[in-house]
């Protein structure tokens, strides 16, 4: 059942018809930040596998329409509010070489991930999905692309196994990439560089940065939400790529299930809009700190949310039949950017 078509003109009917659904993501998602904060681990990955364990509830028809609206709706609200913590002063005050080495490792990034991916007989819509991860943020990325590709069983289950892999590989880098950068000599200002251009979720960039020290922690945390700020640009792009196809499939699951022809798909989705409205009023200061920062909290709650509801789509069984491409590619393109900025720190320097 579509959940917004039951109670689009009934607010209090549409509540209701998610409420089961959604209380239960948020309950898995209250589990996972209990046990992220007692014991330290990525939240995210935490909320995908307590997910996984309630899969069975997946199909129940109580449950069902509030799953589907967090793994969507919520996360795409998510996405959007990440813009409260990105100004134009902060991306302004990188220089321009700084800035440059950033945009080219992202784009090379997502040609490894779409020709590397081809080569592997991923689809082209895999391959972009994983180079945008490790490119710009991992798992909030994954879940941003992924919302704007064509939808459908086989694309969830990637989707899940990128989140994971690329979970796993930066929480892997947070721990091994400062013990480069040391063990290099590098300034605050590039090993900053290295680590914000580098590792994929924002989390792990702080935690890796402010284990050398303040200043390394504070550039490479304006590095990472440079990266982090291309993420509008990068989904505008492949929303254009991929929309006669999304609008197709679009099209034949309203043909197989006997409704009216699906809607028009928009070339930019509402949430980038948010993602930018955000981005400029805050840059011009019309967001006092502690509201940026509830913002960013709620950014971060609805995509612990929508990560628990995908996880509860999922079984570990769906996730096995992705096999070891996907983990091939997300590891050739983690390796790939690490080694394009170090080259870049070298010949700059």
């Amino acid at each position: 059942m579509n959940t917004a078509a039951s109670g689009g003109r009934n607010p209090l009917k549409f509540v209701m018809h998610v409420l089961p659904g959604t209380l239960l993501a948020g309950v898995v998602a209250m589990a996972a930040t209990l046990v992220s904060t007692l014991h330290g681990g990525p939240q995210l990955l935490y909320a995908l596998f307590f997910g996984v364990a309630f899969h069975y509830l997946s199909s129940d028809p109580k449950a069902k329409p509030g799953i589907e609206f967090c793994s969507r709706n919520v996360l795409r609200l998510g996405v959007g509010l990440l813009g409260a913590r990105i100004t134009a002063t902060q991306i302004a005050g990188l220089g321009w070489s700084t800035a440059a080495i950033v945009i080219v490792a992202v784009i090379t990034t997502l040609l490894v991930g779409y020709f590397l991916g081809k080569r592997l007989g991923l689809n082209r819509a895999q391959g972009v999905l994983s180079g945008g991860s490790v490119a710009i943020c991992g798992a909030s990325a994954a879940l941003a692309i992924s919302s704007v590709l064509p939808h459908n069983k086989e694309s969830e289950r990637f989707t899940l196994t990128v989140v994971v892999t690329v979970t796993v590989l930066s929480t892997v880098a947070m721990v091994f990439y400062p013990l480069i950068a040391i063990a290099l000599k590098l300034p605050p200002e590039l090993a900053g560089l290295f680590l914000g251009g580098t590792i994929h979720d924002v989390a792990q960039v702080v935690g890796a940065g402010y284990t050398i020290d303040h200043p390394t922690g504070d550039y490479a945390t304006i590095v990472k939400l440079f990266r982090v700020a291309m993420l509008a640009v990068v989904v505008v792009v492949v929303s254009t790529m991929f929309k006669t196809e999304r609008e197709q499939l679009e099209r034949d699951k309203s043909a197989a299930g006997g409704l009216t022809a699906a809607k028009k798909q928009p070339l930019v989705p509402w949430f980038l809009w948010v993602f930018v409205f955000l981005v400029g009023i805050n840059s011009l200061g019309f967001v006092p700190a502690e509201v940026g920062k509830g913002l960013g909290d709620l950014s971060r709650l609805c995509l612990v949310v929508a990560i628990s509801a995908l996880g509860i789509k999922t079984s570990f069984q769906e996730l096995a039949k992705s096999g070891w491409k996907p983990f091939t590619l997300l590891v050739v393109e983690t390796m790939w950017m690490a080694a394009f900025v170090l080259a870049a720190i070298y010949l700059r320097g």
